[in-house]
């Protein structure tokens, strides 16, 4: 077990292949944070890491005593109101209106693999031998309060989840005003912040900041984790890029108001801490009850971005991800939503359906419009009953006929909205989430429902569940189209009102829980009006994600390549849409749109029977490539090669975990008069092994093509002679890298 204890004075050193993380308990009895980094060499005693001394200006815990102040030591879950003047992890308000606590070391055990986290998504482990947890038991003696944190490392990837539980046990209720999952007080600030920031269509985008002093942070208090601001950031050395340098990143696997945050002190030491947003949260505890926060999962790197993103792949796509289909091959899509909207009906389905499935396509998705009388964005909402002037014979008879072509048949569902228009609203305007006496602001003709109330949880599953049980679905879109506002519900007390963002997040995670669980073999895609909720909680219910509504294969370029900084290909749906793009309108050509969705789990979005035969040849030839490739880009080591933020160039790769083949994409944006000749050097290969490269005569060694590069092909140079005569605009370069 990688956990090393030393008992006088006690410590705890968690270890794996790469990389050490120590704690101690300190002399007031609380967590200390020692070291996080990489592998140090196990001995009887860490103590020299502890900082101290006298300050000038500076609070000291013993009255007498000049040498110990949590101003100045590094701390491991920090508390409020004693001789610390930083932002704590944990906050609690008693009835007596104190908001000071102190939790003391009474108990540490330590186990083989990893407990569950009761109703919230984590990562796991299917063999003890893969973890270790530690289990700190502290108690703070005026309120009777315990609480438990929770530390594992992951020997295959480093990784180190946390997360905290606080139980009441004092004969007074409790409120809870902040917990964060994780908190790591560095020595020192000399770091740079990289974060995924955002807006709807353009999600995920790089942006990198210097620390300073202050707090520097991300956050959503929206109800989602949101296209604004990811559940995650990374601290990483000035020097640090793609393949070199130290990283430390934090990710949280949740899906609601999150708070990620750096706060660098008047000493230059920097405190890290990701957890659940405190604006607007309140959670009251009372006598015997308690509070998990959900997990944090925190890993370092000393091999650049793509080290930490190797790390975050791994484990993401085996221990975060589960079910039928986290290793199954990801069957190729076609949506109708930008082919036909609002407008179809069956026979326009099934025309597209043997049209795609002619050109290899195997799974048919209807998207939003089946259901109720919902010809536009205006209605129907919450009834989930097929609309039979659309499909007169029922869902049961379109996922027959599709089926029948030997496709599969997937399906599109809103469950947490509701319309005004409908009939769930007339029964229960009650389950909207809304505010006493305030107007009800909307978003997309749409409302959110309460799922802290469990009749709405509950009456959600048996409507999904009888559409699911009646026809032949093998894949689920769940989409969420909208912010929640006015934030209030009819069911909770109104001393519990400060839960709501919560319990909506738990009862949305139950009814996944309990789809996912009755009908194992769908194939469950999470979307949020795109990527507005594409985060590890999500991950843990849905193995795959909408990476964005934007299509445009050049503003997927930045998407996808700020999406790899956590998440794996295995979790991008990323498709071929028509031309001009719906979200940009820009025009590539179906090369440049397939060489950028082949880096996801691939498919279409357009109506394939108003396509040429020309294209349809090549959409064939598309699924053809991607079909002899699918398992390579779905299980592969990903590495980013060329970042497409400040240039106007992009490469990326993935290869086989025995380096015996590699896919290659390189992307120019815009065309350049008379360019010089270039090279792209590839990662990853075996430096001894010889590789032949497609559309190349020669043969290569690894290291050749590693550190010397792949000459590319000639541009278009503005003559009639000579180089790819495509235009220069938005093109695309693949290549097949293959052992000999």
């Amino acid at each position: 077990m990688p956990i090393f204890v030393n008992q006088e004075p006690l410590e705890f050193h968690l270890q794996s292949e790469n990389v050490s993380y120590i704690l101690t308990i300190l002399e007031n009895g609380q967590p200390g944070h020692l070291y996080y980094g990489k592998k140090l060499t196990h001995r009887e005693s860490f103590q020299h890491f502890v900082r101290g001394g006298e300050r000038g200006a500076t609070a000291y815990l013993n009255e007498g005593d000049m040498n110990f102040s949590l101003e100045l030591v590094q701390q491991e879950f920090p508390s409020f109101g004693t001789t610390d003047f930083r932002e704590p992890a944990i906050h609690i308000l008693q009835e007596n209106g104190s908001r000071i606590s102190g939790f003391e070391y009474v108990k540490h055990d330590t186990v083989k693999g990893k407990p569950k986290l009761e109703g919230l998504p984590a990562t796991y482990t299917e063999d003890e031998s893969e973890a270790s947890t530690l289990i700190l038991t502290l108690h703070d003696p005026v309120t009777d309060a315990e609480l438990m944190l929770f530390y594992t490392i992951f020997e295959d990837t480093g990784a180190v989840t946390r997360s905290a539980k606080v139980l009441n046990n004092g004969a007074e209720p409790l409120r809870i005003k902040r917990f964060m999952s994780a908190s790591v007080d560095f020595p020192d600030a000399d770091f740079d912040m990289v974060q995924l920031s955002g807006a709807w269509v353009r999600e995920r985008h790089v942006h990198s900041r210097r620390l300073v002093p202050g707090i520097q942070r991300v956050s959503s208090t929206r109800g989602t984790s949101s296209s604004q601001q990811n559940p995650f950031f990374a601290m990483v050395r000035p020097d640090t890029n793609e393949h070199t340098g130290d990283v430390y990143g934090f990710s949280f696997v949740y899906s609601g108001n999150f708070l990620a945050q750096v706060e660098v002190d008047h000493y230059d030491s920097a405190r890290a801490m990701i957890g659940l947003h405190p604006f607007d949260f309140e959670w009251k505890l009372e006598t015997g009850e308690s509070f998990q926060s959900p997990e944090a999962v925190l890993v370092y790197s000393s091999e650049g971005m793509n080290g930490m993103s190797r790390a975050y792949h791994d484990l993401y796509r085996k221990r975060l991800a589960r079910g039928e289909w986290r290793d199954r091959e990801r069957p190729v899509l076609i949506n109708n939503w930008e082919a036909t909207y609002f407008d179809f009906n069956e026979e326009k389905i099934l025309e597209i359906a043997r049209s795609a499935h002619e050109c290899g396509v195997e799974l048919f998705v209807l998207d939003d419009g089946w259901f109720g009388r919902r010809d536009d964005d205006t209605t129907s909402l919450g009834d989930w009953v097929v609309d039979e002037r659309k499909l007169p014979g029922g869902m049961k008879q379109l996922a027959e006929n599709v089926t029948d072509l030997g496709m599969q048949f997937g399906l599109w569902f809103e469950p947490e909205m509701i319309s005004k228009e409908s009939r769930l609203f007339k029964e229960h305007p009650e389950w909207v989430i809304q505010a006493p006496d305030r107007r009800l602001s909307h978003g997309r003709n749409q409302y959110v429902l309460d799922f802290s109330n469990r009749e709405v949880v509950d009456h959600l599953f048996s409507q999904m569940a009888a559409v699911l049980e009646d026809a032949p679905i093998s894949y689920v879109k769940w989409d969420m189209n909208r912010n929640i506002t006015e934030a209030g519900s009819a069911w909770l007390p109104r001393d519990r009102q400060q839960e709501l963002w919560h319990r909506y997040i738990l009862g949305v995670y139950e009814l996944y829980e309990r789809l996912t669980a009755r009908f194992p073999h769908i194939l469950f895609e999470s979307c949020a009006s795109g990527g507005a909720r594409f985060d590890p909680g999500m991950l843990y219910y849905a193995p795959q994600a909408w990476t964005s509504d934007n299509t445009d294969a050049v503003e997927r370029l930045k998407i996808q390549y700020g999406t790899s900084f956590v998440y794996p290909l295995s979790s991008m749906g990323a498709h071929v849409s028509a031309v001009p793009n719906h979200q940009v309108k820009r025009v590539t050509s179906l090369k440049t749109r397939g060489d950028t969705a082949f880096f996801g789990m691939f498919g279409y979005e357009l109506d394939v029977t108003k396509m040429s035969e020309t294209d349809r040849e090549q959409v064939k030839k598309q699924i053809r490539f991607y079909k002899n490739y699918r398992s390579l880009i779905q299980k592969g080591v990903f590495t980013r090669l060329i970042s497409p933020f400040g240039s106007n160039e992009t490469a990326w790769m993935v290869t086989s975990k025995d380096k015996s083949t590699a896919l290659a994409g390189y992307y120019q944006v815009l065309g350049e008069p008379n360019p010089g000749f270039k090279k792209l050097k590839l990662a990853g290969l075996d430096p001894d092994r010889k590789y032949k490269v497609s559309g190349k005569s020669l043969f290569y060694y690894g290291d050749e093509l590693m550190h010397a590069g792949l000459d590319l092909e000639e541009p278009y140079i503005g003559t009639d002679t000579g180089g790819i005569q495509d235009s220069g605009d938005f093109t695309s370069q693949l290549y097949v890298i293959e052992a000999v």
